[in-house]
Protein backbone atom coordinates (compact mmCIF):
# COMPACT_ATOMS: atom_id res chain seq x y z
CA UNK A 1 0.00 0.00 0.00
CA UNK A 2 1.09 3.62 -0.69
CA UNK A 3 0.13 5.92 2.00
CA UNK A 4 0.60 10.06 0.80
CA UNK A 5 3.17 12.31 1.87
CA UNK A 6 1.84 15.72 2.31
CA UNK A 7 3.14 18.67 3.91
CA UNK A 8 1.52 21.38 6.37
CA UNK A 9 2.53 24.61 7.72
CA UNK A 10 1.02 25.45 10.94
CA UNK A 11 0.45 29.57 11.40
CA UNK A 12 0.80 29.33 15.44
CA UNK A 13 3.29 30.54 17.35
CA UNK A 14 4.74 27.44 19.10
CA UNK A 15 6.76 24.40 19.95
CA UNK A 16 8.53 22.07 17.75
CA UNK A 17 8.17 18.33 17.97
CA UNK A 18 10.44 16.10 16.58
CA UNK A 19 9.75 13.02 17.08
CA UNK A 20 10.64 9.07 16.94
CA UNK A 21 11.44 7.88 13.16
CA UNK A 22 9.54 4.55 13.77
CA UNK A 23 12.10 1.41 13.34
CA UNK A 24 10.95 0.71 9.57
CA UNK A 25 11.59 3.91 8.78
CA UNK A 26 8.89 6.87 7.75
CA UNK A 27 6.00 5.95 5.31
CA UNK A 28 3.98 9.40 5.31
CA UNK A 29 4.55 12.40 6.20
CA UNK A 30 2.54 15.62 6.75
CA UNK A 31 3.94 19.34 5.83
CA UNK A 32 2.03 22.48 5.01
CA UNK A 33 2.77 26.12 4.36
CA UNK A 34 1.59 29.47 5.86
CA UNK A 35 2.59 32.73 7.56
CA UNK A 36 5.51 32.00 9.83
CA UNK A 37 4.96 31.20 13.33
CA UNK A 38 6.06 27.01 13.37
CA UNK A 39 6.76 24.47 11.29
CA UNK A 40 4.97 21.21 11.69
CA UNK A 41 5.04 17.79 10.17
CA UNK A 42 3.24 14.24 11.42
CA UNK A 43 4.75 11.37 9.61
CA UNK A 44 3.03 8.00 9.60
CA UNK A 45 6.65 5.77 10.39
CA UNK A 46 5.44 2.31 10.30
CA UNK A 47 1.73 0.83 9.71
CA UNK A 48 0.82 -3.12 10.53
CA UNK A 49 -2.81 -4.38 10.16
CA UNK A 50 -4.96 -2.59 12.92
CA UNK A 51 -1.90 0.01 14.13
CA UNK A 52 0.65 2.41 13.11
CA UNK A 53 3.12 4.71 14.55
CA UNK A 54 3.52 8.22 14.15
CA UNK A 55 6.24 11.14 14.47
CA UNK A 56 5.29 14.69 15.50
CA UNK A 57 7.62 17.71 14.61
CA UNK A 58 7.46 21.42 15.42
CA UNK A 59 10.08 23.89 14.65
CA UNK A 60 9.10 27.39 16.49
CA UNK A 61 9.33 30.33 14.09
CA UNK A 62 7.84 32.74 15.81
CA UNK A 63 8.43 34.63 19.55
CA UNK A 64 9.84 32.24 22.23
CA UNK A 65 6.88 30.50 23.73
CA UNK A 66 6.59 28.80 26.58
CA UNK A 67 4.13 26.22 27.15
CA UNK A 68 2.02 24.21 24.22
CA UNK A 69 -1.16 22.35 23.22
CA UNK A 70 -1.60 20.24 19.75
CA UNK A 71 -4.81 19.35 18.74
CA UNK A 72 -5.99 17.62 15.86
CA UNK A 73 -8.99 15.16 14.93
CA UNK A 74 -8.65 11.96 13.34
CA UNK A 75 -10.91 11.30 10.42
CA UNK A 76 -10.96 7.55 10.59
CA UNK A 77 -11.57 6.51 13.99
CA UNK A 78 -8.00 6.64 14.99
CA UNK A 79 -7.13 6.62 18.41
CA UNK A 80 -3.66 7.20 20.47
CA UNK A 81 -2.56 3.88 22.20
CA UNK A 82 0.76 5.19 23.56
CA UNK A 83 2.32 8.62 23.19
CA UNK A 84 6.54 9.72 24.46
CA UNK A 85 7.89 13.27 25.07
CA UNK A 86 4.20 14.64 26.08
CA UNK A 87 0.78 13.88 27.66
CA UNK A 88 -2.27 13.39 25.17
CA UNK A 89 -6.13 13.19 25.71
CA UNK A 90 -8.60 12.30 23.12
CA UNK A 91 -12.08 12.65 22.84
CA UNK A 92 -13.90 10.83 20.41
CA UNK A 93 -11.93 11.96 17.14
CA UNK A 94 -10.11 15.05 19.30
CA UNK A 95 -6.75 14.50 20.25
CA UNK A 96 -5.12 17.13 22.46
CA UNK A 97 -1.18 16.83 23.19
CA UNK A 98 0.54 19.45 25.76
CA UNK A 99 4.31 19.56 26.75
CA UNK A 100 5.99 18.04 29.35
CA UNK A 101 8.20 19.62 31.85
CA UNK A 102 11.30 19.67 30.00
CA UNK A 103 10.02 20.77 26.48
CA UNK A 104 7.59 23.66 27.16
CA UNK A 105 9.53 26.57 26.42
CA UNK A 106 10.84 27.14 23.07
CA UNK A 107 13.20 29.96 21.57
CA UNK A 108 12.87 31.04 18.41
CA UNK A 109 13.45 28.36 15.68
CA UNK A 110 14.27 25.58 18.69
CA UNK A 111 12.52 22.17 17.94
CA UNK A 112 11.16 19.52 20.45
CA UNK A 113 9.20 16.19 19.33
CA UNK A 114 6.68 13.03 20.59
CA UNK A 115 5.81 10.40 19.08
CA UNK A 116 3.21 7.90 19.76
CA UNK A 117 1.69 4.27 18.72
CA UNK A 118 -1.63 4.45 17.70
CA UNK A 119 -4.95 1.62 15.95
CA UNK A 120 -7.11 2.49 13.11
CA UNK A 121 -9.95 -0.08 11.11
CA UNK A 122 -10.03 0.44 7.34
CA UNK A 123 -7.95 3.35 6.49
CA UNK A 124 -5.59 5.56 8.48
CA UNK A 125 -5.12 9.06 6.17
CA UNK A 126 -3.23 11.66 8.06
CA UNK A 127 -5.05 14.39 9.71
CA UNK A 128 -5.99 17.05 7.30
CA UNK A 129 -5.56 20.22 9.70
CA UNK A 130 -3.73 20.79 13.13
CA UNK A 131 -4.20 23.76 15.69
CA UNK A 132 -1.64 25.47 17.99
CA UNK A 133 -2.31 26.53 21.52
CA UNK A 134 -6.46 27.09 20.18
CA UNK A 135 -4.88 28.74 16.34
CA UNK A 136 -5.91 26.47 13.31
CA UNK A 137 -3.38 26.32 10.95
CA UNK A 138 -3.82 27.34 6.71
CA UNK A 139 -2.44 26.75 3.69
CA UNK A 140 -2.60 24.74 0.60
CA UNK A 141 -1.67 21.04 1.10
CA UNK A 142 0.10 18.77 -1.64
CA UNK A 143 0.51 15.06 -1.62
CA UNK A 144 3.45 12.64 -3.35
CA UNK A 145 3.63 9.00 -3.38
CA UNK A 146 5.57 7.76 -0.17
CA UNK A 147 9.25 6.60 -0.89
CA UNK A 148 8.24 3.04 0.61
CA UNK A 149 5.32 1.11 1.44
CA UNK A 150 4.08 0.31 4.93
CA UNK A 151 5.15 -2.78 6.69
CA UNK A 152 3.37 -5.99 7.89
CA UNK A 153 4.14 -7.14 11.04
CA UNK A 154 3.54 -10.95 9.45
CA UNK A 155 7.17 -10.25 6.94
CA UNK A 156 10.21 -9.62 8.77
CA UNK A 157 13.10 -7.72 7.02
CA UNK A 158 15.29 -10.28 4.92
CA UNK A 159 18.82 -10.91 4.69
CA UNK A 160 21.11 -8.17 2.98
CA UNK A 161 24.50 -8.98 1.64
CA UNK A 162 25.72 -5.85 3.51
CA UNK A 163 24.52 -7.18 6.88
CA UNK A 164 24.76 -11.09 6.20
CA UNK A 165 22.28 -13.35 8.28
CA UNK A 166 21.65 -11.35 11.69
CA UNK A 167 20.06 -12.89 14.66
CA UNK A 168 16.38 -11.97 13.91
CA UNK A 169 16.81 -13.60 9.75
CA UNK A 170 17.73 -16.59 11.80
CA UNK A 171 15.01 -16.41 13.86
CA UNK A 172 12.61 -15.88 11.35
CA UNK A 173 14.32 -18.78 9.14
CA UNK A 174 13.42 -20.82 11.86
CA UNK A 175 9.96 -20.46 12.17
CA UNK A 176 9.94 -18.35 14.67
CA UNK A 177 9.86 -14.27 13.42
CA UNK A 178 11.03 -11.38 15.98
CA UNK A 179 8.05 -9.13 16.65
CA UNK A 180 10.22 -6.86 19.10
CA UNK A 181 13.92 -5.92 18.13
CA UNK A 182 15.86 -3.68 20.11
CA UNK A 183 19.54 -2.54 20.43
CA UNK A 184 21.52 0.46 21.08
CA UNK A 185 24.81 -1.18 19.42
CA UNK A 186 23.41 -2.47 16.02
CA UNK A 187 21.20 -3.61 13.27
CA UNK A 188 19.33 -7.05 14.17
CA UNK A 189 18.18 -7.20 10.59
CA UNK A 190 20.93 -7.87 8.06
CA UNK A 191 18.52 -5.17 5.95
CA UNK A 192 17.44 -3.33 8.88
CA UNK A 193 18.95 0.59 7.71
CA UNK A 194 16.58 2.86 10.25
CA UNK A 195 16.95 4.27 13.88
CA UNK A 196 18.57 2.29 16.76
CA UNK A 197 17.10 5.13 19.93
CA UNK A 198 16.76 8.30 20.71
CA UNK A 199 18.66 10.78 22.87
CA UNK A 200 17.74 13.57 24.89
CA UNK A 201 20.57 16.39 25.97
CA UNK A 202 20.11 18.34 28.74
CA UNK A 203 21.16 22.29 27.19
CA UNK A 204 18.01 22.49 25.06
CA UNK A 205 16.10 19.23 26.06
CA UNK A 206 16.29 18.67 21.77
CA UNK A 207 16.12 14.91 20.89
CA UNK A 208 17.90 13.26 17.94
CA UNK A 209 17.65 9.48 16.25
CA UNK A 210 20.48 7.39 16.32
CA UNK A 211 20.70 4.83 13.24
CA UNK A 212 23.29 2.67 11.94
CA UNK A 213 26.37 3.18 9.99
CA UNK A 214 24.71 0.97 7.05
CA UNK A 215 22.51 -1.77 6.48
CA UNK A 216 22.26 -4.37 8.81
CA UNK A 217 25.62 -2.33 10.56
CA UNK A 218 26.84 -1.07 13.82
CA UNK A 219 25.65 1.84 15.91
CA UNK A 220 26.30 5.61 14.44
CA UNK A 221 27.55 6.49 17.81
CA UNK A 222 29.58 9.64 15.97
CA UNK A 223 25.82 10.66 15.51
CA UNK A 224 25.14 10.94 19.25
CA UNK A 225 28.91 12.17 19.71
CA UNK A 226 28.26 15.20 17.79
CA UNK A 227 24.67 15.81 19.22
CA UNK A 228 25.61 15.43 23.01
CA UNK A 229 28.96 17.09 23.00
CA UNK A 230 29.85 19.65 26.05
CA UNK A 231 26.47 18.56 27.78
CA UNK A 232 24.63 15.88 29.02
CA UNK A 233 21.95 13.28 27.34
CA UNK A 234 19.56 10.19 28.57
CA UNK A 235 18.39 7.49 26.16
CA UNK A 236 14.99 8.41 25.86
CA UNK A 237 13.11 5.55 23.03
CA UNK A 238 14.72 2.42 22.00
CA UNK A 239 13.55 1.76 18.64
CA UNK A 240 11.89 -1.39 17.37
CA UNK A 241 13.86 -2.82 14.20
CA UNK A 242 10.63 -5.43 13.54
CA UNK A 243 8.41 -2.97 11.63
CA UNK A 244 5.58 -3.44 14.19
CA UNK A 245 6.37 -0.54 16.46
CA UNK A 246 6.99 -1.63 19.98
CA UNK A 247 9.50 1.03 20.98
CA UNK A 248 10.69 0.82 24.12
CA UNK A 249 10.12 4.30 26.00
CA UNK A 250 11.42 5.06 29.63
CA UNK A 251 8.65 4.78 32.31
CA UNK A 252 8.73 8.56 33.75
CA UNK A 253 7.01 11.65 33.04
CA UNK A 254 7.55 12.33 29.23
CA UNK A 255 7.87 8.75 28.62
CA UNK A 256 4.95 5.76 28.84
CA UNK A 257 4.31 7.62 32.53
CA UNK A 258 5.77 6.71 36.02
CA UNK A 259 8.07 7.08 38.43
CA UNK A 260 11.30 5.77 37.21
CA UNK A 261 13.83 7.99 34.51
CA UNK A 262 15.76 7.70 31.18
CA UNK A 263 19.39 6.01 31.79
CA UNK A 264 22.06 8.34 31.08
CA UNK A 265 23.03 8.01 27.06
CA UNK A 266 26.94 7.97 27.64
CA UNK A 267 27.85 5.73 30.61
CA UNK A 268 29.62 2.65 28.98
CA UNK A 269 31.21 3.15 25.86
CA UNK A 270 32.05 -0.81 23.89
CA UNK A 271 33.50 -1.86 20.05
CA UNK A 272 30.99 -4.19 18.06
CA UNK A 273 31.47 -4.92 14.23
CA UNK A 274 34.90 -2.95 14.75
CA UNK A 275 32.67 0.81 15.37
CA UNK A 276 32.04 1.95 18.61
CA UNK A 277 28.90 2.02 20.29
CA UNK A 278 27.09 3.43 23.38
CA UNK A 279 25.18 0.57 25.96
CA UNK A 280 21.77 1.01 27.26
CA UNK A 281 23.57 1.26 31.42
CA UNK A 282 20.36 1.09 33.74
CA UNK A 283 21.20 2.05 37.26
CA UNK A 284 17.99 2.06 39.67
CA UNK A 285 15.43 4.29 38.84
CA UNK A 286 15.99 3.52 35.17
CA UNK A 287 12.88 1.60 33.11
CA UNK A 288 11.26 1.33 29.87
CA UNK A 289 8.31 -0.24 28.90
CA UNK A 290 5.84 -0.91 26.14
CA UNK A 291 2.23 -1.98 25.25
CA UNK A 292 2.31 -4.55 23.17
CA UNK A 293 -0.46 -6.64 23.15
CA UNK A 294 -1.92 -5.72 20.16
CA UNK A 295 0.69 -5.43 18.50
CA UNK A 296 2.52 -8.76 18.55
CA UNK A 297 3.65 -9.71 21.31
CA UNK A 298 2.27 -12.89 22.46
CA UNK A 299 -0.03 -13.10 24.86
CA UNK A 300 -1.94 -15.68 27.40
CA UNK A 301 -0.25 -19.35 26.62
CA UNK A 302 0.77 -18.65 23.21
CA UNK A 303 4.74 -19.84 22.75
CA UNK A 304 7.44 -16.89 22.85
CA UNK A 305 11.26 -16.95 22.68
CA UNK A 306 13.87 -14.32 23.63
CA UNK A 307 17.11 -13.44 24.15
CA UNK A 308 19.31 -10.71 25.73
CA UNK A 309 22.91 -9.75 25.54
CA UNK A 310 24.03 -7.85 29.01
CA UNK A 311 26.77 -7.89 31.48
CA UNK A 312 28.29 -9.65 34.11
CA UNK A 313 29.81 -6.63 35.82
CA UNK A 314 27.14 -4.54 35.93
CA UNK A 315 24.40 -6.58 38.17
CA UNK A 316 22.79 -5.75 41.54
CA UNK A 317 20.18 -7.88 43.46
CA UNK A 318 17.64 -5.48 43.67
CA UNK A 319 14.59 -6.13 41.84
CA UNK A 320 14.33 -7.09 38.67
CA UNK A 321 16.68 -6.21 35.38
CA UNK A 322 14.27 -7.99 33.21
CA UNK A 323 13.68 -8.49 29.74
CA UNK A 324 10.54 -9.76 28.40
CA UNK A 325 6.88 -10.23 28.76
CA UNK A 326 5.14 -8.55 31.37
CA UNK A 327 1.67 -7.05 32.96
CA UNK A 328 -0.16 -4.32 30.22
CA UNK A 329 -1.40 -3.24 34.11
CA UNK A 330 2.04 -2.57 35.37
CA UNK A 331 0.89 -4.09 38.36
CA UNK A 332 2.11 -7.67 39.56
CA UNK A 333 -1.37 -9.76 38.81
CA UNK A 334 -0.40 -13.12 40.17
CA UNK A 335 1.25 -16.50 38.67
CA UNK A 336 2.11 -16.48 34.79
CA UNK A 337 1.27 -12.64 34.14
CA UNK A 338 5.03 -12.49 32.76
CA UNK A 339 7.34 -14.12 30.92
CA UNK A 340 10.65 -12.52 30.95
CA UNK A 341 14.69 -12.91 31.47
CA UNK A 342 16.25 -12.03 34.54
CA UNK A 343 19.58 -11.59 34.95
CA UNK A 344 21.12 -10.59 38.63
CA UNK A 345 22.59 -11.70 41.84
CA UNK A 346 18.91 -11.92 43.44
CA UNK A 347 17.99 -14.90 45.04
CA UNK A 348 14.77 -15.21 45.37
CA UNK A 349 13.26 -17.98 47.54
CA UNK A 350 16.59 -18.85 48.97
CA UNK A 351 19.15 -21.37 49.00
CA UNK A 352 20.92 -20.63 45.89
CA UNK A 353 24.67 -21.88 45.54
CA UNK A 354 27.06 -18.86 45.05
CA UNK A 355 27.15 -15.45 44.54
CA UNK A 356 25.51 -15.04 40.93
CA UNK A 357 25.12 -13.48 38.75
CA UNK A 358 22.61 -15.68 37.31
CA UNK A 359 20.18 -15.90 34.26
CA UNK A 360 16.70 -16.81 36.01
CA UNK A 361 12.92 -16.96 34.80
CA UNK A 362 10.47 -13.79 35.80
CA UNK A 363 7.30 -15.56 35.72
CA UNK A 364 5.80 -13.22 38.23
CA UNK A 365 5.18 -14.02 41.76
CA UNK A 366 9.08 -15.06 42.04
CA UNK A 367 12.18 -14.96 40.31
CA UNK A 368 12.63 -18.90 39.05
CA UNK A 369 16.10 -21.27 38.60
CA UNK A 370 14.63 -23.79 37.20
CA UNK A 371 10.85 -25.53 37.62
CA UNK A 372 10.37 -25.05 40.86
CA UNK A 373 11.10 -22.78 44.23
CA UNK A 374 14.11 -24.92 45.09
CA UNK A 375 17.38 -24.35 43.76
CA UNK A 376 18.58 -25.71 40.53
CA UNK A 377 21.37 -27.30 40.84
CA UNK A 378 22.34 -27.02 37.13
CA UNK A 379 22.49 -23.33 37.59
CA UNK A 380 26.03 -21.05 37.12
CA UNK A 381 27.18 -17.96 37.80
CA UNK A 382 28.23 -15.85 34.42
CA UNK A 383 30.75 -13.51 35.07
CA UNK A 384 31.61 -12.65 31.81
CA UNK A 385 32.02 -8.46 30.28
CA UNK A 386 29.72 -9.34 28.22
CA UNK A 387 26.84 -12.33 28.47
CA UNK A 388 24.28 -14.16 26.43
CA UNK A 389 20.87 -14.74 28.36
CA UNK A 390 17.83 -16.74 26.56
CA UNK A 391 14.39 -17.86 27.60
CA UNK A 392 12.12 -19.60 25.94
CA UNK A 393 8.03 -21.02 27.07
CA UNK A 394 5.78 -23.23 25.11
CA UNK A 395 2.93 -21.52 27.39
CA UNK A 396 1.50 -24.98 28.56
CA UNK A 397 4.05 -27.41 30.07
CA UNK A 398 7.82 -26.38 29.33
CA UNK A 399 10.13 -23.85 29.53
CA UNK A 400 14.10 -23.64 28.90
CA UNK A 401 16.55 -21.41 30.81
CA UNK A 402 20.18 -20.83 28.82
CA UNK A 403 23.13 -18.77 29.25
CA UNK A 404 26.89 -18.48 27.55
CA UNK A 405 29.24 -15.75 27.01
CA UNK A 406 28.76 -13.37 24.45
CA UNK A 407 32.36 -13.26 23.08
CA UNK A 408 33.19 -16.95 22.38
CA UNK A 409 31.60 -20.79 22.91
CA UNK A 410 27.73 -22.03 22.88
CA UNK A 411 25.11 -21.54 25.01
CA UNK A 412 24.69 -23.63 28.54
CA UNK A 413 21.09 -25.12 29.18
CA UNK A 414 20.11 -24.09 32.59
CA UNK A 415 16.80 -25.41 32.35
CA UNK A 416 14.73 -27.36 30.07
CA UNK A 417 11.64 -28.83 31.46
CA UNK A 418 8.11 -28.56 33.35
CA UNK A 419 6.82 -25.17 34.15
CA UNK A 420 6.31 -24.72 37.96
CA UNK A 421 3.32 -25.52 39.67
CA UNK A 422 0.37 -22.98 39.02
CA UNK A 423 2.10 -21.52 35.94
CA UNK A 424 0.36 -23.65 33.49
CA UNK A 425 -1.50 -22.21 31.71
CA UNK A 426 0.70 -19.15 31.39
CA UNK A 427 -1.28 -16.04 30.97
CA UNK A 428 0.90 -13.44 29.67
CA UNK A 429 -0.62 -10.13 29.15
CA UNK A 430 1.99 -8.92 25.90
CA UNK A 431 3.78 -5.84 27.75
CA UNK A 432 7.54 -5.54 26.87
CA UNK A 433 9.24 -4.69 29.95
CA UNK A 434 13.17 -3.62 30.05
CA UNK A 435 15.18 -2.77 33.11
CA UNK A 436 12.62 -3.63 35.87
CA UNK A 437 9.98 -5.80 36.98
CA UNK A 438 6.41 -5.76 35.76
CA UNK A 439 5.41 -3.73 38.69
CA UNK A 440 8.39 -1.00 39.29
CA UNK A 441 7.14 2.56 38.01
CA UNK A 442 3.35 3.39 38.82
CA UNK A 443 4.03 3.21 42.28
CA UNK A 444 7.87 2.90 43.41
CA UNK A 445 11.37 3.22 41.36
CA UNK A 446 13.01 0.50 39.66
CA UNK A 447 15.46 -1.05 42.07
CA UNK A 448 17.66 -2.87 39.92
CA UNK A 449 21.07 -2.39 37.83
CA UNK A 450 21.64 -4.07 34.61
CA UNK A 451 23.27 -3.16 31.24
CA UNK A 452 21.36 -4.25 27.98
CA UNK A 453 23.10 -3.92 24.35
CA UNK A 454 20.66 -6.04 22.09
CA UNK A 455 17.41 -8.38 22.61
CA UNK A 456 14.64 -9.96 20.47
CA UNK A 457 11.69 -11.29 21.44
CA UNK A 458 10.08 -14.24 19.07
CA UNK A 459 6.69 -15.65 18.13
CA UNK A 460 6.78 -19.26 18.93
CA UNK A 461 9.21 -21.36 20.52
CA UNK A 462 12.57 -22.01 18.58
CA UNK A 463 14.27 -24.73 18.31
CA UNK A 464 17.83 -25.34 19.79
CA UNK A 465 19.80 -25.34 16.49
CA UNK A 466 17.93 -21.70 16.08
CA UNK A 467 19.35 -20.39 19.25
CA UNK A 468 22.83 -21.92 18.67
CA UNK A 469 22.58 -20.16 15.40
CA UNK A 470 22.03 -17.05 16.91
CA UNK A 471 24.25 -17.30 19.72
CA UNK A 472 27.20 -17.81 16.63
CA UNK A 473 25.96 -14.82 15.24
CA UNK A 474 26.26 -12.50 18.71
CA UNK A 475 30.21 -14.12 19.63
CA UNK A 476 31.13 -13.28 15.61
CA UNK A 477 29.90 -9.46 15.48
CA UNK A 478 32.70 -8.85 17.52
CA UNK A 479 31.92 -7.52 21.42
CA UNK A 480 35.04 -5.63 22.96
Amino acid sequence: MKIPRVRLWLSAVAAALVAAVGAAGPLATTAANAAAGCRVEYTVSSQWQGGFGANVNITNLGDPVSGWRLTWSFAAGQTVTQLWNGSVTQSGAQVTVTNVTYNGTLATGASTAFGFNGTWNGSNPVPGSFALNGTSCTGGVTTSPSPSPSTSPSSSPSSSPGGGSLPCDIYASGGTPCIAAHSTVRALYGSYNGNLYQVRRSSDNTTRNIGVLSAGGSANAAAQDSFCAGTSCVTTVIYDQSGRGNNLAYQGSGGVGGAASPASATTETLTVGGSKAYSLYINPGNSYWRDGHLTGVPTGASPEGMYMVTSGTHVNSGCCFDYGNSETTRRADGAGAMDAIYFGTSCWFGGCSGSGPWVQADLEWGLYPGGSQSWNPNQRAFTSKFVTAMLKNNGTSRFAIKGGNAQSGGMTTLWDGGLPSGYSPMKKQGAIILGSGGDCCIDNRNQSAGTFYEGAMVSGYPSDATENAVQANITAVGYR
